[in-house]
């Protein structure tokens, strides 16, 4: 069996980043680090990607676009906008799915610079924190997309999640509810949505109590789940938020498990306005995001970071807006 990156790294006692930045020669490594590496790949008669080599220094015209959750749609239209907006620009977008697993993700990183991919548009939370600044530390083109991050210097577009967390909670409110629940899940997009749901509640003068956020997974039976130990007290809230469209319909199947009609005795709320929350009944009031236009920015921001290296930073942040539909009413 031929040798593998994943074989001389383990070897040479490094990352496979750092066999790809030897093969590549790129990056800041000891030399003694590049020395061993070269070594352990003589010695296994290691050959790299010669198609990779010979690109080397040259563009390929891809952007690989790393989501976490494949079963999310959100995702599915985000792909489509980057996708046409890439092709008018001549470039490709190579999707990779990482189920928010830093193992993936670093193996999606490594083989993509061997095959000297042009960029990087990394969705929502990256659990490898230090592949990430590696990434930016190395001077490889990155735009974060549906989230940013204030300690890093790195491009970002998103929308205010901030700001769609406070309108989902202040329209409750309007609505006439005071006990709102929260499903969310481990994401810096859903500690923002939580936080604009406090923030409404404290303008609002309206208290609110920690455990009625809880925290789940980010499937719909994750939803499902975490709605349950909500809808299951015997002071159950008379709304839920779900952090996005994915565990709002967790928690409408978990009222429906209850024999909870929605929305006469439970609104419920969601985040994304996905397609899904016109296919599902009652159908799915929203936050939504201007998915065209956030698509089209962070694909003109990756490509000019790719063409001029020293372009300015940027940090877009667009604004939410509510559709409304049949999962929510007055209490």
């Amino acid at each position: 069996m031929k040798p593998t990156i994943y074989d001389i790294a383990r070897l040479a006692g490094v990352s496979t980043a750092t066999v790809s930045k030897v093969l590549n020669n790129t990056g800041r490594i000891s030399e003694k680090t590049r020395e061993r590496v070269t070594r352990i790949m003589d010695d296994l008669n290691y050959r790299p990607n010669m198609l990779a080599s010979a690109m080397k220094g040259k563009s390929t015209y891809q952007i690989a676009f790393f989501i976490p959750d494949i079963d999310n749609p959100i995702y599915a239209q985000f792909v489509k906008h980057i996708e046409v907006r890439g092709q008018e620009l001549g470039y490709n977008v190579v999707l990779c799915s990482t189920d928010n697993d830093p193992v993936k993700e670093e193996r999606h990183v490594t083989l993509l610079r061997q095959r000297r991919v042009d960029g990087f548009i990394i969705a929502s939370k990256f659990k490898n924190e230090e592949l990430l600044k590696e990434l930016i530390r190395d001077d490889v083109p990155v735009a974060l997309f549906a989230h940013e991050r204030a300690d890093l210097s790195v491009d970002s577009i998103t929308v205010d999640d901030y700001m769609g967390g406070y309108m989902a909670t202040e329209y409750l409110h309007r609505l006439g509810h005071r006990r709102i629940g929260v499903v969310g899940e481990d994401s810096i997009s859903a500690v923002e949505r939580i936080r604009g749901y406090k923030n409404a509640h404290e303008t609002a003068g309206i208290p609110f109590k920690e455990d009625l956020i809880v925290i789940g997974g980010s499937t719909y039976q994750g939803g499902e789940e975490a709605a349950a130990r909500l809808l299951d007290r015997p002071d159950r809230p008379s709304a839920i938020f779900g952090c996005n469209d994915v565990l709002a319909i967790g928690v409408l199947q978990a009222a429906k498990a209850r024999g909870i009609p929605v929305p006469d005795e439970l609104s419920v709320i969601g985040f994304d306005d996905t397609p899904l929350c016109a296919l599902v009944t009652p159908k799915l009031s929203s936050v939504s995001m201007p998915v065209s236009e956030l698509g089209k920015h962070v694909t003109d921001t990756i490509i000019r970071k790719i063409e001029q290296a020293d372009a300015p930073k940027q940090r877009i942040r667009m604004l939410p807006g509510l559709s409304i539909r049949e999962s929510t009413a007055k209490l």
